[in-house]
């Protein structure tokens, strides 16, 4: 991932995230967030809004699940991702380019609201992309050396 452009967005989603499917059955949510930067005007002593920025993004896997789960339209979140540019064209043969965050992390701001997390339970995949699963998950060190099988710890 060396050479990609990550950048950190805190904003309110714009509608409810919505769950797709890849053809591959990949889940995949699909979200707006919208930021608006605030400034104050000294000269008439006044808060005032800056031009919105609305990012459109991407969550994949369990991350996108998680995401329609818990995340409903007007929550403050705070993302971090990649950022994608993407060219395409539209039916009347114009060529439009857009940029999209693929979402690594997301969560609600606690700034102005407080939040209780559930550890979500595995599934049949750990979200690690065929990374085996967590030896240390479990209670039982299954197949760990003697030395370590009393131990709940991990050997470093």
């Amino acid at each position: 991932m060396s050479g990609e452009t990550t950048i950190t967005i805190i904003g309110n989603l714009t509608a409810d995230p919505e769950l797709r499917y890849t053809q591959t059955g990949a889940a995949v949510a699909g979200f707006t967030i919208a930021s608006s930067p605030r400034v104050y005007n000294k000269s008439i002593e006044q808060w005032e809004d800056g031009e919105p920025l609305f990012m459109r993004c991407s969550a994949w896997r369990d991350l996108g699940e998680h995401v329609t789960e818990s995340l409903i339209r007007g929550t403050r979140v705070i993302a971090t991702g990649r950022l994608r540019q993407r060219t395409y064209e539209t039916s009347d043969g114009d060529k439009r380019t857009v940029m999209e965050l693929t979402v690594d992390e997301i969560g609600p701001s606690l700034r102005f609201a407080t939040a209780k997390p559930n550890k979500a339970s595995r599934g049949a995949h750990n979200g690690h992309d065929g990374a085996p699963a967590d030896p240390w998950a479990s209670t039982a060190n299954a197949g760990a050396s003697s030395q370590w099988a009393d131990s709940d710890e991990p050997p470093f």
